[in-house]
């Protein structure tokens, strides 16, 4: 069957019979990138429970089920059909975006986007992560763990995603001036695709035998343990001496089990399960006709062998 034919399938169904529709209970949808990565899946967790806890606001999470721009924009598109009382986007394809965005704003359906932008649009706010920051953020790390620099390559997801390309500016802005230097071809572009982030982990260290550092710039390759112990276990001596540093963005928890078993140097984190809180308190409050900061950063953690036991707590 049609993935897009599936979820929008389930949609109907959440918003015709579900008892989440209940004439005196807002309804506000989260919609990610990909349901099947599980950065959202702390997202989704942090808007139900602020909904929970707000009593009269329902959290429906919905989206494609891997990433894909025109099924992000089909399932917004019904959802404004519906008549959902507030969307919350992590943004695929700003093109895409802004003219489902712009189509419920027209509509009287406040909008806000997460973790991903589209400044352009009609959107109120943007909460999540300053990306440029976070990218800066992982650069830096990157030179803490490995002063002298070498080569480095970058794992990135989707291509027009615009919260990951400012990621990538950030790590090359931090670099500058350094000692380190990009491999050719470097993004690679996963699409969000965990086992093809795992493999081009393989790929970089395959094309560049060298290489001193890999930074994805989304945690992807590591949200598949095993994968990326099976890579890391093919150099653990490099990885051990640091000749070969793996810095990498996101701190879910088997990426912290991952860096306290040694098995990476440095993450940078966001903090999706706020994102998911601030979105539904955000939209409460452009329902109830407030004014709300048009940025709304949630902020970032920067985790190390030194710190990662007091994060696993």
């Amino acid at each position: 069957m049609n993935k897009s034919i599936l979820v929008l399938g389930t949609i109907a169904s959440l918003l015709l019979g579900g008892t989440a529709f209940a004439q005196d209970s807002l309804v506000f949808a989260v919609v990610p990138k990909a349901m099947n990565n599980p950065f959202f899946d702390l997202a989704r967790d942090g808007c139900e429970a602020r909904a929970k806890e707000l009593g009269n606001v329902t959290c429906t999470y919905i989206g494609p089920v891997e990433h894909e721009a025109a099924t992000q924009a089909q399932i917004i598109e019904d959802l404004i059909t519906q008549g959902v009382d507030g969307l919350a986007i992590s943004v695929s394809d700003i093109a895409a975006a802004t003219t489902v965005i712009n189509r419920a704003v027209e509509a009287g359906i406040p909008v806000i986007t997460f973790d991903s932008d589209a400044p352009d649009s009609q959107r109120s706010a943007y909460v999540g992560t300053d990306n440029k920051q976070f990218g800066t953020a992982l650069g830096e790390l990157l030179l803490q763990v490995k002063p002298d620099g070498g080569t480095y390559g970058m794992i990135s997801g989707g291509a027009a995603a615009p919260n990951l390309a400012l990621r990538v500016d950030g790590v090359r802005e931090a670099l500058a001036g350094s000692a380190w230097t990009e491999v050719p071809g470097s993004p690679t572009f996963s699409n969000d695709d965990i086992a093809l982030a795992v493999q081009q982990m393989g790929d970089l260290k395959t094309a560049n035998p060298d290489i001193d550092a890999i930074v994805p710039v989304g945690g992807w390759p590591m949200f598949a343990p095993d994968g990326w112990k099976n890579f890391v276990d093919g150099f653990k001596a490099d990885v051990d001496s640091k000749a070969l540093a793996l810095v990498v963005a996101d701190t879910l928890p088997q990426q912290l089990q991952l860096l306290s078993e040694g098995y990476a140097h440095g993450l940078v984190g966001q903090r999706p399960y706020e994102m998911g809180q601030v979105a539904m308190d955000t939209l409460l409050a452009l329902t109830k006709g407030e004014t709300v900061e048009d940025i709304i950063y949630t902020g970032v953690d920067v985790v190390t062998a030194e710190n990662v036991a007091d994060f696993l707590k």
